[in-house]
């Protein structure tokens, strides 16, 4: 165990795969905040609700844990993991935001089939029909042997199972560079639930321990990448830039390792709403940038999505911004323009973060962009309305899409988006969460506003 007085090895510990060593680590660091020991930031008009885990993938292997610290030091207002396909990280950070007196958020991230634009790109590059989606708001897991969570299994299992047939094609190409799925990548993360990103480290790790990492690396890669040996040189040290060429050339739309969607390959829509319902989640729609054909008319594609029950959206701003050709700059820009203001018109509340799954990405988005001022509140308000859902389901079954919501909302789709924004404005104290404890079962609005004050 580290000594009480050595902050950085207890932030080391939240990383552990050892839940019990990351709680404690948590616990040994609340206390020196609250000695003075540690100085944390003050809250500030900023937010991320779009960090990976290691649960998915995270660039610096943080835990849902270790997440929650780096909110407090740096003040977030409010904070939220996403991993891909699985909720593994939830119970974690919603009690270690909890310990730490965090405003917090869990999202679950996969792709979907949409059958309306199956001959159109979405927001998966060079996949047809195929679009991120997201729960937002989760704080259960489906009810086991439901068939919501029979959906929710699923999306793990067809993950995993297009890795390892995506390892026994890139491992024909690499030749003497060779993974096995169980001894080389499923150890990289806590519960096994490998990405690519977990496929890339381990093919880059495996390749040096076999070549080393001197000329036979560089030649080895050089090869593979069809590149001329200069480059590999530089681009192999330099790991974000060498592990997205190792991702385009291996895995993919073009790449060796790369596989078509068959049908079935991801989930209906339809399906994953209906999961997400069964959770009281909010379905939530992802936005890549707007130049797609699927998603070049904002308004139309939420349309259609609002009319098969998505209530929330997600941006990822840095990409949409943060741009050095002046013409790309200018297209995505508008089209995030376009975008918020069709959320605006479906009273969506709107979701932003960084990811964090690759190195080199922010910690949080830049809103004092000048490309982001029209739409900072636009994202302080989505944050602190998923936030709001997520207090008041948890303390008094009372979220976004509860029977209790919809039986005092109804269609007013703009008075139950500003009713949880109010209420996500707060960090209610413990006799106001006792107080909406006792609310469960006859929660309504007023009575609700009444306790927070």
């Amino acid at each position: 165990m580290p000594k009480c007085n050595d902050p950085a090895a207890f932030e080391q510990q939240l990383n552990s795969f050892v839940p019990a060593e990351r709680r404690s680590a948590l616990e040994e660091l609340q206390t020196m905040v609250s000695s003075g020991e540690i100085a944390v930031q003050p809250m500030k008009a900023e937010v991320n609700l779009h960090f990976h885990t290691f649960f998915s993938f995270n660039a610096n292997g943080w835990s849902p844990s270790r997440i929650a610290w780096e909110a407090l030091k740096y003040g977030l207002e409010v904070a939220g993991i996403v991993d891909f396909d699985v909720l593994d990280g939830m119970d974690e950070f919603l009690a270690a935001t909890k310990l730490l007196g965090l405003k917090a958020t869990v999202g679950l991230e996969s792709r979907v089939f949409i059958k309306e634009l199956s001959d159109k790109e979405i927001s998966s590059p060079n996949e047809p029909g195929i679009a991120y989606f997201m729960a937002n708001g989760c704080f259960k897991r489906p009810t086991p042997g439901s068939d919501e969570d029979r959906i929710l299994t699923s999306m793990g299992e067809t993950a995993r199972a297009r890795n390892v047939a995506m390892i026994a094609r890139v491992n024909a190409y690499l030749d003497k560079v060779q993974l096995d799925y169980n001894a080389d990548v499923a150890p990289l993360t806590p519960s096994g639930n490998a990405t690519e990103r977990h496929l890339l480290a381990a093919y880059d790790a495996k390749a040096r321990k076999v070549f080393g990492n001197d000329s036979a690396l560089f030649k080895f890669w050089s090869e593979k990448l069809g590149t001329d040996l200069s480059e590999a040189e530089s681009l192999v040290p330099a790991t974000p830039k060498f592990h997205e060429k190792l991702r385009s050339k291996l895995m993919k739309f073009g790449g060796v390792g790369y596989v078509a969607p068959e049908n079935g390959s991801f989930p209906a829509i339809e399906d994953a709403i209906r999961m997400m319902h069964g959770m009281e989640a909010l379905p939530t729609a992802t936005w890549l940038d707007g130049t797609s054909a699927g998603e070049d008319d904002a308004m139309e594609l939420l349309g259609l999505l609002a009319s098969k029950g998505i209530v929330a959206a997600n941006i990822i701003p840095d990409r949409n911004w943060n741009i050095k050709d002046s013409e790309t700059k200018a297209l995505k820009t508008r089209k995030l323009k376009e975008f918020v203001e069709a959320c605006r018109s479906f009273e969506m509340p709107i979701a932003v973060g960084t990811e964090m799954n690759k190195l080199g990405l922010p910690f949080v988005d830049d809103f004092s962009a000048p490309e982001l001022q029209p739409y900072v509140q636009d994202f302080m308000d989505g944050a602190r309305c998923l936030y709001g859902h997520t207090l008041l389901a948890v303390c008094a079954d009372f979220g976004y899409l509860s029977p209790g919501s919809i039986s005092a909302f109804g269609d007013d789709a703009r008075a139950r988006r500003l009713f949880f924004t109010k209420v996500g404005r707060n960090i209610p104290s413990s006799e106001s969460m006792d107080k909406l404890a006792k609310l469960k079962g006859a929660a309504e609005p007023g009575k609700i506003l009444e306790i927070l004050g």
